[in-house]
């Protein structure tokens, strides 16, 4: 079987556990009935892993295999989570815009806040320009020997070497 990303919901958590939907509370949604049928149906086929709905794997399974109905299921179950899910955002776009702003966009605020403080410490543009700027005004650095160090070759000067104790010809 292949590996499966670990956010996607598990159908098969009362695997084994197969019984028959008898009593449905009342204050439950048509959205968690269904959920709660397609969870009672892959328990009552016995399988606990199948391979993902459309992938090669999920295709080489005999129509027959529980695992390739069960990955069916999984799979409309997530479609319909997401179409509640898309319906829900609508709504609350048509109704409330702001809490709508706030709720898509909530990933790229934790994700800037979280990376603020590395981009606050950054030098910007403008630093950058006069840093170069001020580098740039630095007179020329005097070259000097060093005793017991060997001889400097002067730039722009080929073949010619500052020694110590001959600076003042060079």
């Amino acid at each position: 079987m292949s590996s499966r990303p670990q956010n996607l919901p598990r159908l098969a958590h009362g695997a084994g556990r197969a019984r028959p939907l008898r009593a449905v509370p009342s204050d439950v949604t048509p959205g968690d009935v269904t959920a709660l049928r397609a969870e009672t149906q892959v328990a009552a086929l016995g399988v606990t892993s199948w391979p993902p709905y459309g992938t090669a794997e999920w295709l080489q399974l005999s129509p027959k295999d529980p695992r390739c109905y069960a990955a069916t299921l999984e799979a409309a179950e997530l479609h319909r989570r997401a179409e509640v899910e898309r319906l829900r955002l609508e709504s609350l776009m048509d109704n409330d815009p702001e809490s709508w702003w706030c709720e898509v966009t909530a990933d790229a605020n934790a994700h800037a806040a979280s990376i603020a403080r590395s981009i606050a410490a950054r030098r910007t543009a403008e630093e950058i320009r006069a840093a170069r700027a001020k580098a740039d005004a630095r007179p020329p650095h005097q070259l000097r020997a060093t005793p017991g160090w060997p001889p400097i070759r002067i730039p722009g000067r080929p073949g010619r070497y500052l020694v110590f104790g001959q600076e003042a010809t060079a």
